[in-house]
């Protein structure tokens, strides 16, 4: 059906837009400080995109798209880095509000180590595959950044919130991969896969979310400031 990645985008930021007016969380009073995070991160990844369509390390099955494009880019491609931040974001703001435990720092430094000695490893072993390099070399800079750099107290509620937007993540990007919407030249990745779902994806949403989260929380301090 060529309207299929339009209606996932639909159903992926439904429930989010709806429920951003429950009175608890009342998550739509945060609205004006996702859009400029949104349209930084989102201009930065479709450029990234549009680079890799052209490189050909993914492409779009034709027979699930309406057929509008931008560089050939589809226009349901370029949405997905407004509904999945949003819906990410929602996530993280849910779980800010209503579970109080968080990542004490010690693990947060251990979990940041981590991500940072996965990515040296594999872009060591993988740096000639253009999907695997630029995604653990981009996780690398940006973890590395947040954890040393910054110093951001956010990133042991990021890191909970980032578990969680894994359940819908294999929802939305299971059905992408399997039907399949996006298709992936394996020659570009490390060819490994939990499910129909190229092991990069996960760590490519992880640095979209970051970036994504990294500037709500910087705007979110600036009108306090202000």
């Amino acid at each position: 059906m060529r309207y299929t990645y339009l209606l996932i985008n639909i159903l992926t930021v439904f429930f989010p837009v709806a429920l951003s007016f429950d009175k608890k969380v009342a998550f739509y009073k945060s609205w004006k400080f996702i859009w400029p995070g949104m349209a930084l991160t989102g201009l930065f990844f479709l450029f990234w995109d549009i680079i890799f369509t052209m490189k050909g390390v993914w492409s779009f099955n034709p027979k699930y798209i309406i057929g509008l494009t931008f560089f050939r880019l589809p226009v349901e491609e370029m949405l997905f880095f407004l509904t999945v931040p949003f819906a990410c974001i929602f996530i993280y703001a849910c779980l800010n509000y209503y579970i109080k435990w968080q990542f004490d720092n010690r693990l947060t430094r251990i979990i940041s180590n981590l991500l940072i000695l996965l990515s040296v490893l594999v872009l060591i072993f993988h740096y000639n595959r253009i999907y695997t390099a630029i995604t653990f070399g981009l996780m690398l800079a940006v973890v590395a950044l947040l954890q040393y750099g910054f110093n951001v107290r956010w990133l042991n509620r990021y890191y909970m919130a980032y578990i969680v937007a894994l359940i819908p993540f294999y929802m939305v990007n299971g059905i992408l991969t399997s039907v399949p919407v996006v298709l992936y030249n394996n020659y570009q990745n490390m060819g490994m896969r939990i499910g129909t779902i190229p092991v990069e994806d996960h760590f490519y949403l992880m640095v979209l979310l970051l970036m994504n989260i990294g500037f709500f929380e910087y705007f979110k301090a600036r009108n306090k400031t202000q």
